[in-house]
């Protein structure tokens, strides 16, 4: 897929978020939104996933570690064909099976996950799985930055290097903030390019907007031999959405319809030009 086709599926996935929280009133628009194009990237261009598969146990998997960012992800998913628009619509309603975090039981969710933190161990031993049964699938773990203040990233981490998962590949969503502020501010778990690489990980920095660097990243997590690779995704919190960008309080909070409608003209002015 081409980058202008991969920009106006993010610009789709975006206006999906936006959509959701606005309807349930409730929800994580910022870091959803700065996610977008490390997931059209790898649902696009990387994962083997498509609708002949998506039911396989033995496949590509993706974990969505930093779960509350699930809009993200049910976006990317109407966008394979896997949920409906009406799917999304039902987000957090109260008898809809699209929940505040990915749950299993919606096709194209690999692991249902929220508590953050668990979601890479998870992905850890999806891979570990894979190596054990000499299958050639790769596992791909979304992380969160504040989500690293949490201790069980670290064990995560230290358990991925020492079984040598070279097909694990972790991508670390580094928006800077968090619910509380700055993430430098609340509990401060960077460097993480030395820390990674101190825990015996191959740790590879991009522009998480970027689709060439994005993908050129990709390619070489799939040549490092040995060791389990970081994508350091350096990305802005609320992209697409100028008066959410870069700001902490759009992280739980839904916009309201009047602001919807001006997110939404807003990202359709950004393709149309």
């Amino acid at each position: 897929m081409n980058q202008t086709e991969m920009k106006k599926i993010a610009a789709e996935v975006r206006k999906n978020i936006i959509r959701m929280t606005c309807a349930a009133q409730s929800g994580h628009p910022g870091g959803s939104l700065s996610a977008v194009e490390i997931l059209v990237s790898l649902y696009f261009n990387e994962m083997k996933i498509n609708e002949e598969n998506v039911n396989d146990v033995c496949r590509d998997k993706f974990v969505l570690s930093k779960g509350h960012a699930s809009p993200v992800l049910y976006s990317i998913l109407k966008e394979k064909g896997f949920i409906s628009q009406d799917d999304l619509m039902t987000f957090r309603k109260i008898d809809s099976e699209i929940q505040g975090h990915p749950n299993m039981s919606i096709k194209g969710v690999d692991m249902s996950t929220g508590s953050l933190g668990q979601g890479l161990s998870c992905a850890v031993g999806m891979a570990l799985s894979y190596k054990i049964h000499h299958q050639d699938f790769r596992v791909y773990a979304l992380v969160g930055d504040g989500e690293s203040e949490e201790g069980q990233i670290w064990e995560a981490a230290m358990a991925a290097a020492h079984y040598k998962l070279d097909n694990l590949v972790a991508i670390l969503d580094f928006n800077g903030l968090q619910i509380d502020g700055k993430i430098t501010d609340v509990m401060n778990p960077t460097p993480f390019d030395t820390k990674f690489k101190a825990f015996g990980w191959n740790v590879i920095e991009v522009d998480g907007h970027d689709y060439d660097q994005l993908e050129a990243a990709y390619a070489a997590a799939r040549e490092c031999k040995g060791k389990p690779t970081l994508i350091l995704a350096n990305t802005v919190k609320g992209k697409g959405v100028s008066f959410m960008e870069n700001k902490a309080n759009w992280h739980g909070v839904a916009p309201k319809p009047e602001e919807a409608e001006a997110a939404i003209k807003e990202l359709e002015d950004q393709i149309n030009g």
